[in-house]
């Protein structure tokens, strides 16, 4: 990639302008709509599920030191899974053959991860969340050949958090997702390490990697029709299990959820309404824990929640009909009107104690707004950013090492997307003026974009510049990032 690729100009005031308007989602169907009603039916699963596979937990990936640098070792391969009793199908996995290990950190570790590409084709791995030299995010530009290895290398500096790996080729990052491609990446540090909560990895502590998949009458694993968000699965993986069970052990369990989906949202809560307790977010821990019933996860977003169990009980983790803001055949569409039984979880006849959640969390300093100069403005339209399509060649922004900026996104499309920029986590300042709710107020990489709604953003960039390559940002509905919504953008020396 050269240096001198075109530049496009950062700022939109026009689109800064009709955001004011409060265009409601009836209204801007007008300005970019997508095709006819499609023919799909809302699904309900409740009471449908017959959970019955122990819920497999990802194994940690193993690290060798070497002169104080770890290195983790990840081969992207194919293989044949048993997800379904109907027959095997053919997937892809990172050291196994569906999904991967779990890859764990800490805070001011110097890292290398090797990714040895044996599938047919190239395919890359990035980092979700994760704050890292360009050159080794793992976006489009830092494609592995087939047969090939590639060695990122970096320092772990942000805090603990609920992180995520996944393949990112443009124009075929939802087909190498729905595949099986990815993993959980978590970060520790000494903040968190600090607070009584429930840390034992796989048995307190639990990854909940939520995907859905469409198999066939023999369990061939089927890429369906792409309706208006991507492909909609009609079976719900938890971990890459089908129909799974978790078996608590300990009266809280920290559940890490994780929508890997490629295209569906989901609204989790559980069949009795309990009440749950939000502890973290994309970037890490809230300021103070929320109590909530019902979380929105849209692609790519995280949660971290501690449920309370009494011995013997059972409680099913839902994912109930969501408001998307769309009107109702887009819905439907995108599954937002599907009600999906997810993951049972079984208490023991006696269970592990556990100290009450912490009243305070994390000191959560975010950055200065006063510090941001012109908000830069991003309207999201049919499979387009402020009207441009993606180009490998072409660089949309500068942004300068260090700098702390707002941007504000504005959804002009009749259809669901959310925004996810690579490097940086935000605060959420401001959605159509009024200030996020509390489960939106810690820290964000990905942010769902309802219709007409204008969300403000508040962020710093790293100090690590390069002139050359770029970071990404984009719609996480991975169908449209392959059509073409996503941008990119360079961070100079200033």
């Amino acid at each position: 990639m050269s240096a001198s690729l075109p530049r496009s100009g950062p700022t939109r005031r026009r689109m800064l302008q009709l955001s004011t308007l409060g265009l409601g989602a009836g209204a801007l169907a007008v300005l970019a709509g997508c095709g006819g009603p499609g023919e799909r039916k809302a699904m309900d699963t409740t009471g449908k599920v017959e959970f019955r596979n122990p819920l497999h937990i990802p194994p940690l990936a193993p690290a060798t030191v070497d002169g104080g640098r770890l290195t983790f070792d990840l081969t992207t391969q194919a293989g044949e899974s048993n997800i379904v009793p109907q027959g095997p199908s053919s997937t892809w996995g990172v050291n196994g053959a569906l999904l991967g290990p779990t890859v764990r950190v800490r805070r001011g570790d110097n890292i290398r991860i090797n990714i040895h590409n044996e599938l047919p084709e190239a395919t890359t791995l990035h980092w979700h969340g994760m704050r890292l030299p360009a050159k080794a995010d793992g976006g489009p530009h830092q494609m592995v050949e087939a047969g090939a290895t590639w060695s990122p290398e970096w320092q772990i500096d942000q805090q603990a958090a609920t992180l995520w790996y996944h393949p990112h080729p443009h124009g075929a990052t939802e087909r190498h997702v729905y595949k099986g491609l990815g993993g959980m990446l978590i970060v520790d540090d000494d903040e968190e390490g600090a607070l009584a909560l429930p840390r034992e990895y796989g048995v307190d502590d639990i990854p909940v990697i939520v995907q859905d998949k469409t198999f066939s009458s023999n369990g061939a694993l089927v890429e369906t029709d792409r309706i208006g968000v991507g492909m909609l699965g009609t079976t719900i993986l938890v971990n890459g299990t089908a129909a799974p069970v978790l078996e608590v052990t300990a009266e809280h369990t920290r559940l890490r959820l994780l929508n890997a989906s490629s295209a569906r949202s989901y609204n989790f809560g559980f069949s009795d309404g309990r009440t749950f307790t939000m502890i973290a977010s994309d970037g890490g821990l809230l300021a103070a824990p929320v109590p909530l019933t019902r979380i929105m996860l849209t692609p790519g977003e995280r949660a971290e929640i501690i449920v309370a169990a009494a011995p013997g009980e059972t409680a099913v983790l839902r994912s109930y009909p969501q408001e998307l803001g769309v009107v109702d055949f887009r819905a439907v569409d995108a599954g937002a009107q599907d009600t999906l039984d997810v993951l049972s979880l079984k208490a023991a006849a006696r269970l592990a104690p556990a100290a009450p959640v912490p009243a305070k969390l994390a000191a959560v300093k975010y950055p200065d707004p006063v510090l941001a100069g012109e908000m830069r403005m991003f309207m999201l339209g049919n499979n387009v950013i402020n009207s441009k399509s993606m180009d490998m060649n072409r660089i949309d922004l500068e942004i300068k090492a260090g700098a702390t900026e707002s941007w504000a996104v504005l959804n002009s499309h009749n259809q669901p997307h959310n925004f996810h920029i690579h490097d940086v986590q935000f605060q959420i300042l401001s959605l159509n003026e009024q200030p996020p709710l509390p489960e939106l107020a810690g820290w964000k990489d990905t942010v769902y974009a309802p219709p007409g709604v204008t969300i403000r953003l508040l962020m710093q960039f790293s100090k690590l510049s390069d002139p050359v390559v770029p970071y990404m940002y984009h719609c996480h509905l991975l169908w449209h990032e392959d059509m073409g919504m996503m941008g990119q953008f360079l961070v100079v020396d200033a």
